[in-house]
């Protein structure tokens, strides 16, 4: 019998139901540090376009969360994809989504309100 079996604490979430390999990294907003600028790392902002363009973490992309379901497919699997919104609870969701859909996540806890390294506009 399947059921909800979430484990959830600081630095690694899994979060996930019985029998179902799910698993993603939830991560520090200082740690985001080293995945700047890296090869086979995309850092996606899902707040919307204004918001992103008032400021983003360096290297940050662009996909609102109300576009993304629309754009994911043009995401390869081969990278590490790291999340972020404004306090990390729809990042949270979308990267839930994402590894069960078989990509490489992360999930910057707090999201960019939480974040106090470099703005880019």
């Amino acid at each position: 019998m399947f059921g909800y079996a979430p484990i959830d604490y600081f630095g690694i979430l899994y979060n996930r139901n019985e029998g179902e390999n799910m698993m993603f990294e939830t991560i520090r907003p200082s740690d985001i540090e080293k995945y700047i600028g890296q090869n086979n790392i995309i850092i996606i902002d899902l707040r919307d376009t204004m918001e992103y363009q008032d400021g983003h973490i360096p290297t940050a992309i662009n996909i609102p969360y109300e576009e993304f379901e629309y754009k994911k497919n043009l995401i390869s699997k081969n990278y590490l994809i790291i999340l972020y919104c404004h306090r990390g609870s729809i990042s949270l969701a979308v990267a839930r989504d994402l590894s069960k859909e078989g990509f490489q996540v992360k999930n910057i806890y707090g999201g960019i309100n939480a974040y106090r390294g470099r703005i880019e506009k």
